[in-house]
């Protein structure tokens, strides 16, 4: 059993927090999706804290080496799921920003963005404790840090666009420290009850400036 044990650390892969490949034929697709579907269920019973290859091998009935042939640590699992999570989140701000015209529209439009995080993390506790995980794991923060500037890269396009006078420095400046409010206003109203969440979120939207753009 200790040999065992040993030769399994030998082999385990330096943690890199990417997966090692996307698999493209059915067998090895259905193997990687059924990777991902019992962390997700071992996560939402444990937390990511508690995750372990170990936990993920027994349950999904796979070796060791299956499993390392995908994803070498927790880190690559944990970084997956987020990055299928930041998909849909990325798709609301997408469809929001879409929609906005002048500066009173992009002040609705980022009011609902923040409905809709709120709701979303408050419906998938999962998300939640994966989106915390991004923050606190080195490995993991670039995955934060990615989707944070693909919104404020969103948010720009748009104040482009509403103030075509001022710098580009300027405004991607105000675009990057609006999604990061916006992303940290969200952060504190989930890590309360449900009632004072959705309070911190009004009082947020009441703090919104009424013309963004013209931040400096």
């Amino acid at each position: 059993m200790g040999d065992e044990v040993a030769v399994r650390r030998r082999r385990q892969p330096e943690q890199t927090g990417q997966p090692r490949r996307i698999p493209q034929q059915r067998r090895g697709r259905e193997r990687f999706e059924k990777i991902l579907s019992v962390a997700l269920e071992l996560i939402e019973k444990n937390g990511s804290d508690a995750l372990k290859m170990s936990e993920i091998v027994e349950k999904a009935e796979l070796s060791f080496g299956a499993l390392y042939q995908y994803f070498p640590d927790k880190s690559s699992i944990i970084r997956t799921l987020a990055e299928r999570f930041n998909e849909q989140g990325r798709a609301c701000v997408e469809a929001e920003l879409a929609t906005v015209a002048d500066a009173e529209t992009l002040r609705q439009a980022l009011c609902n963005i923040a409905d809709q995080y709120y709701a979303f993390f408050r419906q998938e506790p999962v998300m939640r404790d994966i989106w915390i995980a991004t923050q606190a794991d080195r490995l993991l923060q670039q995955v934060d840090a990615e989707d944070m500037e693909f919104h404020a890269q969103a948010l720009f396009s748009v104040l482009a666009k509403l103030a075509p006078e001022r710098s580009r420095s300027e405004l991607i400046a105000v675009a990057r420290l609006t999604m990061q409010l916006l992303a940290a206003a969200v952060r504190y109203a989930i890590s309360l009850d449900d009632a004072e969440g959705q309070a911190a979120i009004t009082l947020y939207q009441r703090m919104l400036p009424a013309d963004i753009a013209r931040l400096s």
